[in-house]
């Protein structure tokens, strides 16, 4: 079995039993020792449910036990300092020969070292400081499906402990309450804390992240494009200031959700000039799933093996899916070739009818099968564009995400649009080394008009809203 040795740090009778069993220890290969040093202030409270828990009777500092690992751990007690020199020398034949004043001295230098480490674990303890991540419009089913994801070590990695925080109206509170119960009960290993907020004014305190997920309510008969587009400005307006003023200088902001994902990004940018441009971006990764799913059904393979299809252009409104780089990996089809051999899509789909007719014309089935899903895959979406943010993108791969343009494939300056980025070392960078052909140009000349329009019509309700500072927010 073993010796269990604990006393308070400054008592100098367990200073006394712990060198005499350092030197049991030593020379008695069947004696193991493993000692517990309490802080005096905590000594009574830890004393007192340590004998309750085992049912003994013990009242002064040190207290020894045996641990007797054949009858599972339980513990036998043997008492305090005297009992144990009784013990030691009953059965091994040693005593101890300490002065008094030797045992004050150890327990003096005991008190020191336990007060150090207890400081230095809690230095320890500070220095890993959780993710602070905040998720607006929290009570979407999305939000529900994204918490486990990002704290299952999968994201961040396995080291990094998270801190979510969950806004919405007040009307929701209770739909919030709900989420950060279960999340609690779930005991997460890497979730530091997860809180529910309704008061705007300290949205995104020291945010590392914000995940946008608001949306509006598409309903053409009722209210007109101009409407959801002021809407969306508005909503944007109030976050904005509030990441400027509250979260951390490099804050990563995430525009996710079923409708105006493009323009959601850039209002953030252009209400909150010192967010950087580049730590904003609207995810596209939804679309980009559910077209190699369909790829993947009509070549009857599995849809991980559909790589570099590409999302163009607005997300949530007209974009274009481009099969003219994608890949097949896996398929088995008459050439054959070792696994990791690449096949260029568009020569295995024979049916270029297909293509033409079903596929892009599918694209708006695409899109309402994207839009009616609950929650899973947009918070799929979210959290793989995370782990590439910090980790990086497959080797080799293209990830389709909504960025601000600076002239790339000759699409305008100064609109979110989708395009095909590689993530490295913490950024991205826009693969403008790929070839696009003439009919692909024309088509992001069209997506980019469309944007374009989005833009001008929010700009035009930035003026009503602040007629004499609109120059100012607007260049």
């Amino acid at each position: 079995g073993v010796a269990v040795f604990t006393g308070k740090a400054d008592c100098p009778y367990y200073a006394r039993a712990e060198l005499l069993a350092d030197y049991l220890q030593a020379n008695l290969p069947d004696f193991t020792v493993r000692k517990i040093t309490q802080h005096p202030d905590k000594w009574e409270q830890w004393l007192h449910d340590i004998c309750e828990m085992n049912g003994w009777e013990h009242r002064q500092s040190p207290i020894i036990w045996r641990e007797l690992l054949d009858r599972g751990g339980k513990g036998l007690l043997l008492g305090g300092f005297n009992d144990f020199l009784e013990y030691a020398q009953h059965y091994y034949g040693v005593t101890s020969m300490m002065l008094n004043e030797e045992m004050l001295h150890i327990a003096e230098e005991n008190l020191q070292a336990h007060i150090e480490t207890e400081k230095e674990e809690e230095e320890i303890k500070s220095l890993i400081k959780p993710l602070q991540i905040w998720i607006t419009s929290a009570s979407s089913p999305i939000c529900y499906q994204l918490v486990p994801l990002l704290v299952n070590g999968e994201v961040f990695g396995m080291t990094t402990e998270i801190s979510i925080h969950l806004l919405d109206t007040h009307q929701f509170k209770e739909v919030l309450c709900g989420i950060v119960m279960e999340a609690e009960d779930m005991a997460f290993p890497l979730l530091r804390s997860i809180s529910e907020h309704t008061e705007i004014d300290e949205a995104f305190i020291q945010a590392d992240i914000i995940i946008v997920l608001d949306d509006v309510l598409l309903n053409h008969e009722v209210q007109s494009l101009e409407n959801y587009i002021r809407e969306v400005s508005e909503i944007c307006q109030v976050y904005a200031p509030l990441i400027e003023k509250n979260a951390k200088s490099e804050v990563k902001v995430i525009s996710s959700g079923k409708t105006f994902v493009n323009l959601k990004a850039l209002m953030i940018m252009t209400y909150g000039p010192s967010i950087k441009p580049e730590n904003v971006i609207a995810v596209a990764t939804s679309w980009e799933s559910a077209a190699k799913a369909m790829l993947a059904r009509k070549l009857n393979m599995n849809a991980a093996g559909v790589k570099d299809v590409i999302v163009w252009g607005n997300i949530t409104g007209c974009n274009y899916i481009d099969l003219s780089h994608a890949k097949l990996y896996g398929y088995d089809c008459a050439v054959w070739g070792p696994a990791n051999f690449p096949r260029p899509l568009l020569n295995m789909i024979y049916d270029s009818e297909w293509i033409h007719s079903e596929f892009l014309s599918a694209q708006s089935s695409l899109s309402s099968r994207v839009c009616s899903c609950v929650g899973m895959l947009p918070a799929h979406a979210v959290a793989t564009v995370l782990r590439y943010w910090y980790h990086g993108s497959p080797p080799g791969e293209f990830v389709s995400v909504g960025v601000l343009t600076k002239g790339q494939f000759y699409i305008p300056e100064g609109i979110v649009f989708s395009m095909p980025v590689r993530f490295r070392n913490g950024n991205w960078e826009v693969m403008t080394e790929l070839e696009i052909n003439e009919m692909t140009q024309e088509v992001l000349g069209r997506l980019a008009h469309e944007l374009i329009q989005e833009k001008l019509i929010a700009l035009m309700e930035i003026k009503e809203m602040h007629p004499y500072g609109a120059d100012k927010i607007t260049s």
